[in-house]
């Protein structure tokens, strides 16, 4: 009788964290190309840290392309990563 109401209480226990940070990316604008012929448009990752959405967003700048960052609804506090800030907030060497 006690079980029957309300499931299998321990399904909820094998539920994943979501992802709670993006990073889109794509090439940089200030590059003169065309994306549409290269076959590159921007994209967005999604990622469960902050930690895995740096190292995503320092490979992206180390290929020369632009990015931004932030964290997905509903988590809160809302943070968002601008360009001109993405460099400083992934390189811990950088004072991210």
């Amino acid at each position: 009788m006690g079980g029957e109401t309300f499931g299998d209480p321990a399904r909820y226990g094998r539920m994943t964290q979501p992802d709670t940070w993006y990073v889109a990316f794509g090439p940089d604008k200030a590059v003169k190309t065309d994306a549409s012929a290269t076959g590159l448009v921007r994209s967005t990752r999604t990622f469960k840290s902050e930690i895995d959405a740096k190292l995503f967003a320092m490979q992206i700048l180390a290929k020369g392309w632009s990015a931004t960052a932030g964290t997905l609804n509903p988590h809160q506090p809302k943070q968002i990563v601008g360009a001109a800030q993405i460099e400083r907030w992934a390189d811990p060497g950088v004072g991210g």
